[in-house]
């Protein structure tokens, strides 16, 4: 049923046939294993895989926009991006197309990274000194996306039983975050999680306006 309000038609090579998700997956967790024992050896610095605003300002370490994306703090931390990597990013990628989906999930995790930095420097200057890494500012970008195309597709988020319309659960659970990460003075990249999900809010925008008629039947078949 997918072809019916898939945007994008035109896959081609490797992307025609395997799944974008699947293999971002295996890519986090192969990611994940294989940087633990580098750093577990304690010869190999976390500021050569992990976002620090102050490196980023000072021309140092570029690449580590792109690494981590593909970098976690934990097993939980992981999981759970992995388990919504694997319903959201499944879905975004039926409506996308392979391609186009892998573009925007990279786009909008190194948006989420800039956004982090520069936000660090002109209003956190006290996160300048601090490592940031992880799959969510990408997971946020699909979010965001899919409140534009989806609004009123129904999610679960977290431990509620009862599910809630993806516009309001985008935002909720952007919110629980940060009242997490404040009340509990847990370090959570909320920086970059807004700027994930202004990336998909724009990209859906542009495509609502592009393919009318397609994100009309979209939002219907998921209403």
């Amino acid at each position: 049923m997918a072809r019916y309000y898939k945007i994008s038609e035109r896959n081609t090579g490797i992307f025609s046939s395997l799944s974008v998700t699947s293999i971002l997956i295996l890519i986090n967790i192969m990611a994940f294993v294989f940087f633990l024992i580098l750093l577990s050896s304690k010869t190999f610095s976390l500021d050569i895989i992990a976002i620090k605003p102050s490196n980023i300002l000072h021309g140092n370490y570029l690449w580590t926009f792109i690494t981590s994306i593909f970098i976690h703090a934990g097993f939980f931390h992981l999981f759970v991006n992995m388990l919504s990597l694997f319903f959201i990013g499944s879905l975004v990628e039926r409506i996308l197309g392979k391609k186009r989906y892998f573009y925007f999930y990279m786009i909008s995790g190194l948006l989420a990274g800039l956004f982090f930095v520069f936000s660090s420097y002109l209003f956190f200057p006290s996160d300048l000194e601090t490592f940031a890494v992880g799959a969510s500012g990408a997971l946020f970008g699909l979010v965001g996306l899919l409140m534009i195309l989806t609004p009123n597709l129904p999610v679960f988020v977290m431990f509620i039983p009862i599910p809630i319309k993806m516009k309001y659960a985008a935002p909720g659970i952007l919110i629980l975050l940060w009242l997490i990460s404040i009340t509990g003075n847990i370090p959570i990249g909320n920086t970059a999680h807004l700027g994930g999900l202004l990336t998909g809010l724009v990209y859906g925008i542009y495509l609502r306006n592009k393919y009318k008629k397609k994100i009309n039947y979209l939002s219907r078949h998921f209403s």
